[in-house]
């Protein structure tokens, strides 16, 4: 049976018991231009025009190449796709196109869609063949001689995987332009001819005005500088921007009070969503990320992304270093938490290369920003995706991701810091880590690396800003584990020794009086705590002044250190050292003459000739005997500890470049008039970096705490010099001895 239906379409086949009909539809005619084939999004409200449109339309007018193809690649939430369409309806409403095609091209499917839609109604390809279809519109856009020349664009929203747009590129042409919006870099999407353009955060400027007009449409004018406020609060991402503003608008709710639901880490961003997004927008803030960590996560080392971006996400926004990220504990974390991993299933061990192979995968989705030329900073973050990602752990999940990072941070730091640049990245994660989940790093106890961020700003000279650190550090002890747990007592011990380095002598002698005071009250006399308060107050008061006080305190301590641990105690060594150099600066620098070379005589039987703390007990000696007028013997003594320190520490370690110092500068003071020699002790101080000043140190691994807890020793002290020579201030050798040269003084094991 055949039959002729209206407009010229046919109806073939047979009509019986389980027959059929075919309907075969006439060819549609192809359409003219102008042509558009698909519909591009609505502008956006309050559209801000940025620095990224005149980019784009540079690189496609200023290309100067036949093949015309450019992606706009940036995180999810950028404004990628709305910055596509500008371009296409500023070039439309110009009359610069024949043709404009925009598919929405997150999957393979869906390109072969939109391209067979445009082959049906440009080429008259048959609708019932979408492949053929797609195939027949590719080849129409192939330029041919004879033919009219096509102005096309191509547009490719949203491209969820390079491999979807295999085969299916548009070809090159001179009269026709290829634009790709994606959230991947890879190297696929880029390269014959096709150019990639970064697209970044608003700018604060551009933020501001953008929120200050979304609201104003609505009647609301809230105060600049409380826009500015929550603009940083978001990051500066459109997307979220857009979203604050319709939930602002839809509750009513002032600008502090959303502010402060965003601050507060029991909200999460669903909880600010509103119930109808702004924008034609598909998903909600906090789903914005979820379909690229699936996408990465699927990477090879397959299931380590996600778990790498859980440690990301309770580290620094800002720059974390590459050290922390593939070192030994994070690839741990990895290997442990993989996706798809049995929990009864062996950890697989992951190389380094693994971890940065996990890295480069949320790099290619644009979850963090991945510079391996900058290894202090090398990932970045944005504090939305952070969010998003904890928003999906549990409170045990983030907890144990905070106590990793943390390990991570602790194993990154280097024993002597020599990278200024290193040990801020490391202290402003520790902040960060700190802010995401404090409590679990106080159970059971302070976390190490939390003294360690401390020590740090100490040793950067930052003495005001370490002593407000622990101040906090004291008082976050006090409330979680109470006034006389051994931490809380340790960071009273810091915080007294940070208020002398920033210059409050007086204050520190106060507060290591309090100190003491406490440890008798809840340890005992003869407490290692209490001696080790006794230690720091008779220092402070030398320090402030009171040279003879610090002898007489000293020496009471030391018949009590000698009697509790006997009188070759590292302690009880070092306690005499001091009482040696408090004599000295007292004015009886011949004494402290004497009395240094009778502790080196012991120092040499108890620890042998090349203890580091052996050599800091000569150079001690030499010091004094430069003081004590001496310049000659001391430039002697300094002559041959030189050459000892070279071969025991190496000729590069702080203590024997401390010496080479003190040599030079003592070499030439050889000779000089007695009117020319400073009455003060300060030359042979400085020169040879020496004072004493005391600072709490980690205890030996295998101790046990004063409250009996494994792992934990009592506070130690560790000498540092005063602040007229900071040149080798705390750079340490842990080389595992008791005493430790540090170029000062010797170090309390």
């Amino acid at each position: 049976m055949t039959a002729r239906a209206h407009g010229g379409s046919l109806a073939v086949g047979y009509v019986a018991d389980g027959g059929r009909v075919a309907y075969h539809a006439a060819p549609r005619p192809q359409a003219s231009w102008p042509h558009q084939v698909g519909v591009i999004p609505s502008r956006a409200q309050s559209f801000q025009r940025r620095a990224e449109a005149e980019r784009l339309r540079a690189a496609f007018d200023g290309s100067g190449t036949a093949t015309l193809g450019h992606v706009l690649t940036g995180m999810g939430g950028v404004g990628k796709t709305q910055l596509a369409a500008d371009y296409d309806r500023t070039a439309w409403d110009a009359g610069g196109l024949d043709v404009l095609v925009w598919v929405t091209a997150g999957a393979r499917s869906a390109v072969v869609t939109g391209y067979a839609q445009a082959g049906v109604e440009l080429c008259r390809a048959d609708p019932d063949d979408p492949e053929q279809a797609a195939r027949s519109f590719l080849a129409w856009l192939t330029p041919k001689d004879g033919r009219q020349q096509c102005r096309w664009l191509i547009v490719l929203d949203d491209v969820a995987d390079p491999e979807d747009l295999y085969g299916l590129w548009p070809p090159d042409s001179p009269s026709g332009r290829t634009l790709v919006t994606t959230r991947r870099r890879d190297a696929a999407l880029t390269g014959e001819g096709r150019g990639l353009v970064e697209v970044g955060l608003f700018t604060e400027a551009e933020a501001v005005a953008y929120l200050t007009g979304s609201l104003a449409v609505h009647g609301r004018a809230d105060p600049t500088d409380q826009i500015s406020a929550l603009a940083a609060d978001l990051g500066h991402l459109a997307l979220a921007l857009a979203q604050a503003a319709a939930y602002l608008v839809a509750s009513g709710e002032t600008m502090a009070a959303y502010r402060g639901l965003l601050a507060d880490r029991a909200t999460t961003l669903a909880d600010l969503a509103p119930d109808a997004l702004p924008d034609e927008q598909a998903v909600a803030l906090a789903a914005a990320w979820s379909l690229s960590i699936d996408h990465a996560d699927r990477l090879r080392p397959a299931g380590t992304a996600r778990p790498m971006l859980h440690l990301a996400a309770v580290l620094d926004a800002n720059g974390i270093p590459h050290s922390v990220l593939t070192g030994e504990v994070a690839r741990g974390y990895l290997a442990a938490h993989r996706t798809g991993r049995h929990p009864t299933e062996e950890p697989t061990p992951l190389a380094r290369r693994d971890a940065v192979r996990a890295l480069r995968a949320l790099n290619r989705l644009s979850l963090i920003d991945h510079t391996p030329d900058t290894p202090h900073q090398a990932v970045r973050v944005h504090q939305l995706i952070q969010r998003a990602t904890r928003d999906t752990l549990t409170l045990e999940q983030r907890e144990l991701c905070a106590r990793t990072a943390a390990d991570a941070l602790n194993a990154a730091w280097p024993a002597i810091e020599r990278d200024t640049a290193l040990a801020q990245a490391l202290r402003a994660n520790t902040t960060a880590v700190t802010r995401v989940v404090e409590d679990a790093l106080y159970r059971p106890a302070p976390h190490t690396v939390l003294f360690r961020a401390g020590e740090s700003l100490g040793q950067s000279h930052q003495f005001g800003a370490a002593a407000h650190y622990y101040r906090h550090l004291m008082e976050a002890a006090h409330r979680r584990l109470g006034p006389g747990h051994p931490d809380t007592l340790r960071a009273g011990m810091e915080l007294a020794h940070g208020r002398g380095q920033a210059g409050d002598t007086t204050g520190a002698v106060a507060a290591a009086a309090g100190l003491r005071a406490a440890h008798e009250r809840v340890h005992g006399p003869d407490h290692p705590g209490t001696l080790d308060a006794r230690y720091l107050l008779a220092n402070w008061q030398g320090e402030a002044g009171d040279a003879a006080g610090g002898v007489a305190s000293f020496a009471g301590l030391l018949e009590d250190m000698v009697r509790v641990n006997g009188p070759d105690h590292p302690k009880v060594l070092n306690t005499r050292a001091q009482i040696a150099f408090w004599r000295g600066k007292a004015g009886g620098a011949a004494g402290a003459v004497a009395a240094f070379a009778e502790l080196l005589e012991d120092m040499v039987r108890v620890h042998g000739p090349d203890h580091a703390g052996t050599l800091t007990a000569r150079h001690d000696l030499a010091r004094w005997l430069g003081e004590s007028g001496d310049v000659a013997g001391a430039v002697h003594a300094l002559t041959e500890l030189l050459v000892d320190q070279s071969r025991v520490l190496g000729p590069d370690h702080p203590g024997t470049l401390s010496t080479r110092h003190s040599l030079a500068t003592g070499r030439g003071l050889v000779g000089a008039r007695p009117g020319r020699w400073p009455r003060s002790p300060s030359c042979w101080r400085t020169w040879c970096g020496y004072t004493a000043r005391t600072t709490l140190a980690p205890s030996p691994p295998g101790t046990t705490s004063p409250g009996g807890g494994p792992g934990r020793g009592p506070p130690q002290v560790r000498p540092r010099m005063g602040r007229r020579d900071r040149s080798w201030r705390g750079r340490r050798c842990r080389r595992g001895g008791r005493a430790e040269f540090t170029g000062h003084r010797a170090r309390w094991p």
